[in-house]
C-alpha cells in the first residue's frame, strides 16, 4: 500500500502526457459531438466514490442532470431502462465485476452512449462499452485501492473538461494548471502529519468524515480505507446532512476528520466545524489553511481551483489509513476477507 501511495505523482504525470492525455482528448471530442441530455454513472467502492465526483464535476461544469445506476434493477429484477439520449459511465478499477457490465451493456443495447473508465483496457467493462478511458494506473499491489482512484479522478476531470472544451482540448490555463499537479502530489505526500496523527488516534473506536460539493467524494472514500484497513467504523456524511440529525452523536471521544478546502464546499464547512467545536469534538481539517475550532490540520498544498483539491486531499488521508493500521497492529496490504477483485451481480 505504502508503494502504490507514493506512484500517484507519477500516475498524474503519466495520465497528463503523450497518448493517454491523447486518448481522453478524443472520447471527450466524441461525446461533444453526440450531446448526450444527461449522464448516468455506475460504480462499487472506492470507483464509485470516484464517479461521485464526476456526478458533481458533470452538474456544475456541464449542466447535465446526473444519476447513479442501481445495477440490481438490471442484473437482478431484469429491468431494461432506456438510455436513449444518455452517456452511461462505468467507472471500475479492474473492469471485471458482472453487474458493471451488465448495466453498460443494457444502456448500448437500449440505445445509450456508453464508457467504460478502467484500469484494465481488455475487461469485460471495456469490451462491453463503445468507448473507453485506460486510466493508466499500472499494477496496484494492496487490495485497498489508492493510486487507481486518484487516476480515476484526474481521467474524469480531463473527461468533463474536454466535454466541455467541444474538441477534447483543454485551454490553456486549464493544462498549465494540470501540469502542476504531480509536483504539487509530491508535495502532499511529504507532510508527516499523518503519521503523528495515527498515534493520536490508535485506540479511536470510531470516526466521522465530513465534506462539502466536490471534496464530499474523499470524504466518503476517507472512510472506507479507515473501515478497510483498521476495521474501524467511520461513517461519511456530508456537512450538510451531518448537520440533519448526525451531529448529535459527536462528542470528544468522536474523532472527525474535516475536508475543508478554499472553494464554496470548503467555505460552507468552516459553520460545520464551528458547530463541532461547540460539541467540544475532536476535529482535524484537510486542507491549505487553518480552520477556526479545529485541534488540527493535515495540510495540503494550495491550489488554483477546487476541482482540482479532491487529487490532493485524499492523499493524506490514504497515508493515515496506513499509519493507523499499522499503529493497531494490522495488516493494510491484506485485510482480512477482503480480495483485490470483488464481483458482484
Amino acid at each position: 500500500m505504502a508503494a502504490d501511495i507514493a506512484e500517484q505523482p507519477g500516475g498524474f504525470a503519466r495520465l497528463l502526457a503523450g497518448e493517454h492525455a491523447a486518448e481522453i482528448a478524443a472520447v471527450a471530442a466524441e461525446v461533444a459531438r453526440r450531446k448526450p441530455r444527461n449522464v448516468v454513472f455506475v460504480g462499487r467502492g472506492t470507483s464509485d466514490h470516484a464517479a461521485l465526483y464526476g456526478a458533481y464535476l458533470t452538474e456544475i461544469r456541464l449542466g447535465l442532470p446526473v444519476a447513479s445506476a442501481s445495477p440490481s434493477a438490471i442484473t437482478l429484477y431484469g429491468a431494461r431502462p432506456d438510455f436513449s439520449g444518455t452517456l452511461v459511465i462505468g467507472v471500475s478499477q479492474s473492469g471485471g465485476s458482472p453487474d458493471l457490465t451488465g448495466v453498460l451493456r443494457t444502456a448500448r443495447e437500449t440505445g445509450g452512449l456508453t464508457l467504460a473508465v478502467t484500469n484494465n483496457p481488455s475487461s469485460p467493462l471495456a469490451q462491453a462499452a463503445e468507448l473507453s478511458i485506460d486510466v493508466a494506473a499500472g499494477h496496484e499491489r494492496a487490495v485497498a485501492a489508492t493510486k487507481t482512484y486518484t487516476a480515476e479522478l484526474l481521467a474524469l476531470l480531463l473527461l468533463v473538461e474536454g466535454i466541455r472544451a467541444g474538441d477534447g482540448r483543454l485551454p490553456d490555463d486549464e493544462r498549465a494548471a494540470l501540469d502542476k499537479l504531480p509536483q504539487l502530489a509530491e508535495d502532499a505526500l511529504g507532510d508527516p502529519a499523518a503519521d503523528e496523527l495515527a498515534q493520536r488516534y490508535r485506540f479511536a473506536s470510531r470516526m466521522v468524515t465530513t465534506a462539502r460539493g466536490y471534496a464530499y467524494p474523499t470524504a466518503r472514500e476517507a472512510a472506507l480505507k479507515l473501515m478497510e484497513t483498521s476495521y474501524l467504523p467511520a461513517l461519511s456524511f456530508s456537512g450538510a446532512d451531518l448537520l440533519h440529525g448526525p451531529l448529535a452523536m459527536t462528542d470528544p471521544d468522536v474523532p472527525v476528520l474535516a475536508v475543508v478546502g478554499d472553494g464554496p464546499g470548503g467555505r460552507s464547512m468552516r459553520d460545520v466545524v464551528a458547530r463541532l467545536a461547540e460539541r467540544r469534538a475532536d476535529v482535524v481539517t484537510v486542507g491549505a489553511t487553518d480552520v477556526t475550532g479545529a485541534s488540527g490540520r493535515l495540510a495540503v498544498p494550495a491550489v488554483a481551483d477546487e476541482r482540482y483539491s479532491a487529487l490532493l486531499d485524499i492523499l493524506p488521508l490514504q497515508k493515515l489509513a496506513l499509519a493507523l493500521a499499522l499503529a493497531r497492529g494490522e495488516d493494510p496490504d491484506a485485510p482480512r476477507g477482503l480480495k483485490k477483485v470483488t464481483t458482484t451481480l
